[in-house]
Order: C-alpha cells, then structure tokens, then sequence
C-alpha cells in the first residue's frame, strides 16, 4: 500500500470516527402545553330590595337588613307590605374568589322628591344593617349576596314611591 493511500485510508477512518461518535454538545425533550377554561361567573337578581309602606311624621330612619327584617328610628310608622332584602345568587367555578362591587343611587327618588339612600350587604343573610361585602368565595360554584339598606325619611316627606337601583357587578380574582 502506497503512503498517499494510506494517508487517504487513514483521513477516511477518522472522519467516519467523528461522524458515529455522539453528538455531546445538543439533547432536547419536550413539554406538553395545557390550559383550563373555567365556568364563566354569572350573577342573577333573585330578588328586589323592599321597605315596605311607612308614614312619616317628623322624620327618622326605615332599615331593611340583609335578611329582611325591618325596623324603623324617629317618628317614622311601619306600615303594610313584606320588606324583603335584594339577593344576588353568583354562580361559577367550584372554589374560586371573586370581588364583588355594589353600585347604589344616594338617594330613592319619586319625581323630584328624593329619600338618601344608603345600601348593605353580606353573604350570609345574617340580619346585618351596616357595612358592605366587597369578596366572596364559590363555594360548591354558587354562593348569594344580600343587600339590605337605609332610607332617611324626611319631616313631612312627600308621599310617592321611591325608585333607585342597586347594580352588583362580580369579578374573578
């Protein structure tokens, strides 16, 4: 065997050395990629916020707390009809946070005549007459909001029925 074909034979081992040798300079592996969609969260009225008929003498107070009962302050009379409070049924993913954000007029208004208005809430129906939620938990996927309030009844308030709504707007944590 001549040296160029030896030189030649021995250039050709070489380089098929390197090429069955294993790449140590590169490995991969994979990750999988997932994501959940969660039940939307869904707010309902099951009920509206009621005070009832009253009269007013000289002016005082009528509150509906979260759980419906109703008292009065003042020279304010408590007459017929069922108060109730407003209640709010959320529903959503079993377990998840969210916040809860009650938007209330200042006053109840009939024609030009206003009462000041002030709103309650909490998440049990536990008879509360101040204060407001601002988070709750779904627990099982549902949970309720009630809301109560505080009417300041004027001396001589003008007769009429007072309006104004209270809007509860839920949001995922």
């Amino acid at each position: 065997m001549t040296k160029p074909l030896r030189t030649t034979l021995k250039l050709i081992a070489a380089v098929a050395a390197v090429a069955a040798a294993p790449a140590a300079i590169a490995a991969n592996t994979s990750a999988s990629s997932t994501g959940t969609v969660v039940t939307p969260i869904a707010i309902t009225k099951a009920a509206d916020l009621v005070f009832g008929k009253f009269a007013a003498v000289t002016g005082g107070t009528i509150t509906v707390s979260t759980s419906g009962a109703r008292s009065v302050t003042g020279a304010v009379i408590g007459m017929s009809g069922t108060p109730t409070a407003a209640k709010f049924d959320v529903t959503g993913e079993a377990d998840a946070t969210y916040s809860i954000n009650l938007t209330a007029p200042a006053t109840l208004d009939s024609g030009t005549d206003t009462m000041a208005f002030a709103a309650v809430s909490d998440l049990t129906a536990a008879n509360t007459t101040s204060g407001n939620v601002t988070t709750g938990t779904l627990t099982g996927g549902a949970q309720s909001i009630y809301v109560g309030g505080v009417l300041t009844v004027g001396s001589g308030q003008a007769p009429g029925t007072y309006t104004g709504n209270v809007i509860a707007t839920v949001e995922y944590n």
